[in-house]
């Protein structure tokens, strides 16, 4: 999407930043791990499938992609790479055209050592303030994997209810509808969020 390419999102715990080929080489790596791919039901793609995955991404208006950088990381490593600061991924699909204010939600902590930390709490809770105040969002949905309960977790304690299981996907459908005290929470959780300009932003920490 390339509404977002030219935007960093700076948090507590995570920066989110657009998608772009510097980040490719280590997503690769990530993917290649059997677990990774089971849990986001990825197939294996080359090196060069990945290049071209990330420009499709990056062009097409029904997804949005951010990579979550550990913001720990990126504030005590000026003037390096953001390669080696990335955690994962955070993603929104609008997939729905009968149902332009839903979207589906999706968070990769890739990296181990980012785990179980809190990363892919603030990730989600700030893609969907992205989504409700920039891409008009009222209602999100999260497809898990059944055996993914870290996951399942997760988002129930971001407010999501079960609405559905699926045997033959092996997952669970998760949903939050964003009634106007749900909105307000949400609001309130990522107050402490700064927008910036993506270049600019990244230079800021040199």
């Amino acid at each position: 999407m390339r509404l977002n390419q030219n935007i960093l999102l700076l948090g507590k715990k995570v920066v989110l930043v657009p998608y772009t080929p510097e980040h490719v080489p280590r997503y690769h790596e990530w993917m290649k791990s059997e677990e990774l791919r089971r849990l986001t039901a990825s197939e294996p793609l080359t090196l060069e499938q990945e290049y071209v995955m990330q420009h499709s991404w990056r062009e097409d208006a029904d997804k949005c992609t951010f990579i979550v950088l550990d913001a720990e990381k990126w504030w005590a490593q000026p003037g390096t790479g953001e390669e080696s600061c990335m955690a994962g991924d955070v993603n929104l699909f609008l997939t729905d055209l009968g149902d332009p204010s839903l979207g589906e939600i999706e968070v990769m902590i890739a990296e181990p050592s980012c785990r179980g930390q809190g990363l892919g709490t603030e990730a989600v809770l700030m893609m969907m303030s992205y989504g409700v105040t920039k891409l008009g969002l009222t209602k999100f949905e999260a497809k898990i994997g059944q055996g993914n309960e870290p996951s399942i977790r997760m988002f129930q304690k971001l407010h999501f209810e079960q609405v559905a299981v699926s045997s033959v996907f092996q997952e669970v459908t998760l949903r939050l509808t964003m009634s106007e005290p749900e909105r307000h929470w949400l609001l309130e959780q990522t107050s402490h969020v700064e927008e910036k300009p993506y270049r600019a932003g990244a230079s800021e920490r040199r």
